[in-house]
C-alpha cells in the first residue's frame, strides 16, 4: 500500500472529509513521526507497533573495488516491532476470514 491508496482509502471511509483533508492528515502524521524519531523519541502505537532508533556504532569495511579499508561512521537508523495483534493478523493471513482480521487494525 503506497502513501497515496491510504489517503484514498480514508477519504473513501470516512465521507466528511475530502482527499485534500485526508492528504493533509496523512502527511501531518507521518511528518510528526519522522520529526520524533529523527528527536530520538519512540513511537508506540498500541496494537499495531512501536518505532524506535537503533544506533550502528562505527566500524571498519572494505572497498568492494580496490579491497582497501575504508572507515564507516558510526548511523542511527529507524527500527520497528510489530505489536501482538499485527504479528496475529499477518500470521493469519492465509486462514480463512483474514481480510476480516487484517482490515480491523
Amino acid at each position: 500500500m503506497t502513501r497515496s491508496d491510504l489517503v484514498t482509502r480514508l477519504a473513501d471511509r470516512f465521507a466528511q472529509l475530502t482527499q485534500r483533508d485526508t492528504e493533509f492528515a496523512v502527511k501531518t502524521m507521518l511528518d510528526a513521526m519522522a520529526d520524533a524519531l529523527a528527536r530520538g523519541h519512540r513511537i508506540e502505537i498500541r496494537g499495531f507497533g512501536s518505532f524506535s532508533i537503533n544506533r550502528r556504532p562505527p566500524r571498519i569495511g572494505r572497498n568492494p573495488r580496490s579491497g582497501e579499508q575504508v572507515t564507516i561512521p558510526e548511523k542511527r537508523v529507524p527500527h520497528f516491532k510489530p505489536g501482538k495483534a499485527l504479528r496475529e493478523a499477518v500470521d493469519t493471513s492465509d486462514a480463512p476470514g483474514a481480510s476480516r482480521a487484517a482490515t480491523s487494525l
